[in-house]
């Protein structure tokens, strides 16, 4: 029950078949078995050894699934990181993991190459595409210099196998440990959940690899299953191609944010459906709450179901599904997985009835917790219950709903971001005396970011001169969309609840 045995017993299954695809790109399991032991190897030469961290920042392409297969098999952890961090996120998460190795994909920024001193625990530097010198090893020498032969690890089950970090701010990051066993759990539960079987096709877009959500419920549950992935690149702006990619390869599977579907609405309304997009068979939405008026749009328009998913990253990915026969109950996030216990507690941790509202629980293959943070996963994992920091409500079947949230956090185009991030940056500017950052609700995004700035004694500032300041000092998704300036800081700044959206709302617009 290790997550290398996954790759393992595909490749010694189907060998030549295809396993992923980008472009032309047609790569076999055997391929990737072979090329993610070479990866092993040079990585144990390196002096990688067992539970050393090996950061990764990869987008979603082969590269990354032979070097994440690599690790495993050499006995580390993988760290795979947002490609979007700036340099200052980046060498507060590498402080955190202290990862002796560091995966990269561009030609590292100037910014990138100065500050390599500063990352006191990486040695060596893995970069897919740039010459190799004294700071740099290729991957392509790695790919031409070492044996495809298998690497014989020892590796127990409830060893920490990835830490993810999307479980606390940047500035004082949360890194959620995870365990071979509770990835391999979730991945097989997923794919049986969802009835995967070796003729399934599953599209993977705008769900990054390194986003447990796309790691899991996407590549290891697929691999672990034997179906094609077909990668296709972009965001949200190239939705066109994403259809165009599901007509030509037939895809069978496609699991998204709401972000997505919400822009294939506004497409069809602007364009009308000018794909054939009958070959999918199961649509699934994650990563943040999907409106019931967006469902029903998408119906309109597709003539195709989307079933609704609830997790997060300290579950691993998905806890609850909205069932794949039939329609379930709209406004629901489903009911839970068969590995899975969820139940909603009061502030004392009493279990609530059904239909009344209190923080969502849950039991089963979770986090081993937050690395190198006892205390926070001592708060967090309670009686061995996870508890969220999402609040909703059950009814007498088993059904979820989630009313709001109880944490400081938001969710923008299905991604997590802490306020703290932003008002951390915020503060550091000379003219500001204190910084709240907030969600505003929006139908397409989920959230957008807005800054309450409170300014210093005869300052003058722009919004546009607060937002100039933040760029390049946090990832672009984080960037404040609004910037209110008050004399007085509110006492208390709004959290997410849910709302009631009409039709209407659903506006003709796919811009950021």
């Amino acid at each position: 029950m290790d997550l290398k045995s996954i790759l393992e017993n595909a490749a010694g299954r189907l060998g030549d078949k295809a396993a992923l695809i980008l472009g032309e790109r047609r790569i076999s399991f055997a391929r990737l078995e072979e090329d993610s032991n070479r990866f092993a190897h040079a990585l144990i030469k390196t002096g990688v050894k067992k539970s050393d961290r090996v950061a990764m920042l990869l987008t979603n392409r082969p590269e990354f699934v032979v070097a994440f297969f690599g690790v495993m098999k050499a006995g580390a952890i993988a760290v795979p990181l947002d490609t979007r961090y700036v340099i200052d996120e980046l060498k507060s998460l590498c402080n955190d993991c202290t990862p002796k190795v560091l995966v990269i994909e561009e030609p590292p920024l100037a910014s990138l190459v100065s500050a390599i001193p500063e990352f006191k625990s990486v040695r060596h530097i893995i970069t897919l595409n740039y010459p190799e010198d004294e700071k740099f090893i290729s991957y392509q020498n790695i790919m031409a210099d070492n044996p495809p032969s298998s690497v014989k690890t020892d590796i127990n089950p409830d060893d920490t196998a990835i830490i993810s970090y999307t479980g606390g701010p940047t500035y004082k990051p949360h890194g959620v440990a995870i365990s071979h066993r509770s990835a391999y759990t979730e991945a097989i539960n997923s794919a049986a959940t969802f009835e995967q079987t070796a003729d399934d096709v599953f599209m993977l877009f705008a769900l990054p690899m390194y986003h447990q959500f796309g790691l899991t419920a996407v590549l290891l549950a697929s691999i672990y299953t034997g179906n094609t992935i077909v990668v296709v690149p972009g965001t949200g702006r190239s939705i066109e191609s994403f259809m165009e990619a599901v007509e030509r390869e037939k895809g069978t599977m496609y699991c998204g944010v709401p972000y997505i579907y919400s822009l294939m609405v506004n497409v069809a309304r602007r364009v009308g459906v000018k794909n054939d997009l009958s070959s999918l068979r199961l649509l699934a939405s994650g990563g943040a709450p999907l409106e019931p008026v967006v469902i029903k749009q998408f119906k309109k328009y597709y003539g195709l179901d989307i079933r609704d998913i609830y997790g997060q990253t300290e579950s691993i990915c998905h806890v609850c599904v909205m069932p794949i026969h039939g329609t379930g109950k709209i406004g629901s996030s489903g009911k839970a997985l068969a590995c899975w216990e969820m139940k909603i507690f009061d502030d004392d941790d009493n279990e609530m009835p059904p239909g009344q509202v209190g923080e969502i629980v849950l039991r089963g293959p979770l986090m081993s917790g937050f690395y190198g943070k006892p205390e926070a996963t001592a708060r967090t994992l309670r009686n061995g219950w996870l508890h969220t920091g999402d609040m909703g409500w059950m009814d007498e079947e088993g059904y979820l709903f989630i009313t709001e949230r109880k944490r400081r956090m938001l969710i923008l185009k299905g991604q997590n971001i802490f306020p703290a991030d932003i008002e951390a940056v915020l503060e550091t500017h000379p003219k500001i005396a204190e910084a709240r950052v907030m969600g505003s609700i929006d139908l397409i995004r989920g959230e957008t970011v807005k800054a309450i700035v409170r300014l210093k004694p005869d300052e003058k500032a722009t919004e546009q001169e607060i937002r100039q300041y933040c760029q390049g000092r946090m990832a672009d998704y984080k960037l404040p969309r609004e910037v209110t300036f008050v004399d007085v800081m509110p006492e208390v700044i709004p959290l997410w609840r849910r709302m009631q959206f009409k039709e209407e709302d659903v506006k003709l617009e796919i811009s950021d």
